[in-house]
């Protein structure tokens, strides 16, 4: 892939992905001659219609819960925003790391990992559902904004770190308690262009996949806080963030606690990005990677945490199980979710022909492994609110159709 000359590079640590060394498109198009090939594929998933619906998707409230909890768009902003910060330390490609970030929860299901899980269910004899997959789908076949291609028709590099963000797929690297079974779609789309899925994705991709984390163990102690499923001395004995919070309380104490909280969470932000930060320079420095095919070819992940860290990531996370996730509140809303999408499904594939026009030409008639497919693609793709509408508009007799 050749640069354009109208495109500054910027910078690159040897072991970055270069967009002009980018392994191309499956279907060939025409270089931009003003933005290097991953500042293009960010351009597509920010005008993608997928992308847009993440504004009303849920994060872990519902979208009508109250206005300043983070959705599924706020959240992929902030990630992106991490991801981008962290690269440009570490001297890797800043847009291929947007890129991924912004892309990695397209495939969300309404209501989160409720509905995913809904999904999952109604579709156990059929191939199963899986988000990162559902992704894969959402960029490669089912946006339809091009007349030459299905899809967006991103890199190489993009479709890879979206796969394969959080670790191989398949062979001897699969981390422990990762599925064995390999997703439909993902299978399907590697037959046509290898993405190579026995090995660790580019430096980047690792990037996205932990700020991912950051972003959301962190601002998911705001949300908690704010919508009172937890109090500040509940969080006390959680490694690092509570004595995060009792430095900021002690600091700041003649501050709003609403304030304090938002300074909290700022540090422990900082925290965990620095850690990343110096433990993947201890890697490089160890491991010495002169490119990112070097960094696949590594056997092991060389963007990371340091032990110290990881273990209070999982004491963080056991915290948020068990008090956010589970609080009965947020139970109730996750059940209705469930419900819902199981609702949506079992109607529409037993009667496709309630199906909008343009989704139902996609079916073969009623409880096939196709209309399974489609109706879970068209249900995949609704936002919380239009799942609520169409089930209001499929089972209440008051309501028009």
């Amino acid at each position: 892939m050749t640069a354009s000359p109208f495109v500054r590079s910027h910078a690159l640590a040897p072991y970055a992905s270069r967009p002009e060394e980018s392994r191309g498109r499956l279907h060939d198009e025409q270089e931009s001659r003003t933005r290097t090939a991953f500042q293009r594929d960010r351009d597509r998933i920010i005008h993608s219609a997928a992308f847009r619906r993440l504004q009303y998707k849920t994060q872990v409230f519902v979208y009508h819960e109250g206005d300043n909890f983070r959705t599924r768009l706020t959240h992929s902003l902030e990630v992106a925003q991490i991801a981008r910060s962290i690269s440009r330390v570490l001297g890797l490609d800043e847009d291929l790391a947007e890129a991924l970030a912004l892309a990695h929860d397209l495939g969300h299901t309404p209501f989160g990992h409720a509905g995913e899980d809904a999904l999952q269910d109604v579709l156990a004899d059929h191939g199963g559902f899986d988000h990162n997959a559902q992704s894969l789908r959402v960029v490669t076949r089912l946006e339809k904004r091009y007349p030459r291609f299905d899809g967006l028709n991103l890199t190489w590099e993009t479709l890879e770190g979206l796969v394969k963000h959080n670790g191989p797929l398949t062979g001897p690297l699969v981390g422990a308690g990762r599925p064995t079974r390999i997703p439909g779609a993902i299978t399907d789309y590697v037959a046509r262009h290898d993405l190579e899925i026995a090995t660790f994705a580019g430096p980047e991709a690792q990037v996205a996949a932990l700020s991912d984390d950051i972003a959301y163990n962190n601002h998911d102690i705001d949300d908690g806080l704010r919508a009172g499923l937890f109090s500040i001395d509940d969080l006390k004995d959680v490694p690092l963030v509570g004595p995060v919070f009792a430095a900021v309380a002690r600091d700041f104490a003649d501050h709003d606690e609403s304030v304090r909280i938002h300074e909290a969470v700022r540090q422990l932000i900082g925290v965990m990005i620095v850690d990343l930060i110096e433990e993947t320079r201890r890697r490089v420095a160890r491991l010495k990677p002169d490119s990112a095919a070097a960094v696949r070819a590594l056997g092991q992940p060389l963007v990371g945490f340091s032990e110290e860290m990881r273990q209070n990531d999982t004491a963080l996370k056991r915290f948020l199980f068990a008090n956010m996730y589970r609080h009965f509140t947020v139970n109730r809303m996750t059940s209705k979710g469930r419900r819902v999408v199981k609702d949506l499904f079992r109607l529409l594939h037993a009667e496709p022909e309630c199906l909008p026009p343009e989704w139902r030409r996609l079916t073969d008639g009623p409880q096939t492994a196709k209309t399974a497919r489609v109706v879970a693609d068209y249900i995949a793709a609704m936002t919380d609110r239009l799942a609520l509408d169409e089930h209001r508009r499929l089972f209440d007799m008051q309501e028009k159709p």
